[in-house]
């Protein structure tokens, strides 16, 4: 029986976690305990385990989270509009302190004093399971041999080959993918490049828009207190409704996403991202709170949403503002239940069609048919009252001599003689003729 110390680590069957198990065992002289968890990543699980044991790890634990992804953390993300930076749809963000929650908890039934990760020390998802580690369990520690033995790629290639380590991964292959159920993530090689348009070896969720189906496709998707529950009126588990509605809107291109993205260590990005069934469910979701919620609520909203992806990003799940927050959005989801209609359609989704039993839509007040029951004479008033301070400033302003508008004083601008202007320049004569001289 070793008396050396456990460590779990959280293990992907991937090359960098592979090579991590030998350094932790030599370098660190430590036992390792391989998690690997299910988030819907598409990773035969078996395999995997048999790769971490051959490289050397005592035991290969395996845990299916894929419905606990979706209940505890995708579903509260979905309710609060978690989008980072209006565009990221947060797969890896939400999966990361799932994965760090059950390292220490995996710790704590195996003895384990220490946990592990595989990340490196440019990116956010270090600072993601960092962050959970700490704020679960301050008294664990935290191992990081990629980030600390300063390791790249090819240096980890090496490493294995020198020594004998199986790893299943296309060495050939320069992009950096992470997958689960709420999406998948690319990045490196030619993505790099922010002019280069990514080539479509790197998408595997969706279709080509181009190549999608001619006819559009209608679905709807119902919620019950802003939580899916059905698809075209069939009752769904988590699991199998987010894997219909990828399918169904990856086969019409829908959910890519080409992202300039700011990243929390400070430096600038180039992501792509593919989430089809996200894409849609947050489509569908953003309407029909706009049917159920007033507009004062959805105004505030809209700042406790964008924060709440912040808080995904950059790792505070584990956040007492996060709790908080997830009170608010609880309070706000209790009318938030009907179904919505969406056409999709080479790559675009739209909503065509929404209802509610709670919906603050009326008919009679929105007509302007014979059936209008809205007060038309009360508007008369309302606008002089609502208009007052702008009224009272004109007349303070008249009397003064000074001008109401600066709008009006604004100089107008001429074109120089002889010199073509900006219309001119950028006519589409022009720029047509300038697409032939570059092709």
């Amino acid at each position: 029986m070793s008396k050396r110390s456990k460590v779990v680590l959280a293990y992907s069957g991937g090359l960098d976690t592979t090579v991590c198990i030998r350094h932790l065992i030599e370098s660190y002289q430590r036992d390792v305990v391989a998690l690997l968890v299910d988030v819907g990543q598409g990773v035969d699980l078996r395999a995997a385990a048999g790769r971490a044991r051959k490289a050397g790890a005592s035991e290969a634990l395996t845990v299916d989270a894929r419905e606990r992804f979706l209940c505890e953390y995708a579903w509260p993300a979905l309710r609060a509009n978690a989008a980072y930076q209006d565009r990221y749809l947060l797969s890896a963000g939400l999966s990361r302190p799932l994965i760090a929650a059950l390292l220490v908890k995996t710790a704590h039934d195996c003895g384990a004093d220490a946990v592990a990760h595989g990340c490196t020390g440019k990116g956010n998802d270090q600072v993601r399971f960092d962050l959970t580690i700490r704020a679960l369990d301050p008294q664990l520690k935290i191992l990081a041999p990629i980030r600390e033995l300063a390791l790249p790629r090819d240096a980890s290639v090496d490493y294995a080959r020198e020594h004998g380590i199986e790893f299943k991964t296309d060495t050939r292959s320069p992009y950096s993918i992470d997958a689960n159920l709420w999406g998948r993530s690319i990045e490196c090689g030619i993505l790099e490049d922010p002019w280069q348009e990514p080539p479509e070896e790197v998408f595997l969720m969706t279709s080509a828009p181009a190549a999608a189906p001619d006819e559009p496709a209608i679905i709807e998707i119902h919620f019950e207190r802003g939580i899916p529950t059905c698809v075209n009126g069939r009752r769904l588990d988590p699991v199998s409704l987010v894997r219909v509605l990828n399918e169904i809107g990856g086969s019409h291109g829908i959910g890519r996403v080409d992202h300039i993205e700011d990243r929390l260590i400070g430096i600038k990005s180039r992501e792509v991202y593919e989430a089809p069934g996200a894409h849609l469910l947050h489509l569908a979701h953003r309407d029909l709170e706009n049917l159920t919620l007033t507009a004062d609520l959805l105004r505030f909203k809209k700042t406790v949403d964008a924060r709440y992806g912040e808080l995904i990003y950059n790792g505070r799940w584990q956040s007492p503002l996060r709790y908080a927050l997830d009170a608010f959005v609880e309070e706000t989801q209790k009318t938030v239940t009907g179904r919505v209609r969406l056409k999709l359609f080479r790559g675009q989704a739209a909503v065509t069609g929404r209802e509610s039993e709670n919906a603050l839509y009326v008919h009679d007040l929105a007509t302007y048919e014979g059936t209008d029951s809205f007060n038309q004479a009360a508007a008369e008033g309302f606008i002089e009252i609502f208009g007052l301070d702008l009224v009272t400033q004109a007349r303070v302003q008249q009397a003064h001599g000074a001008p109401s508008s600066k709008a009006s004083s604004a100089p107008r601008r001429t074109a120089t003689r002889g010199a073509p202007s900006a219309a001119e320049a950028s006519s589409p004569e022009k720029l047509v003729a300038q697409g032939r001289d570059r092709s």
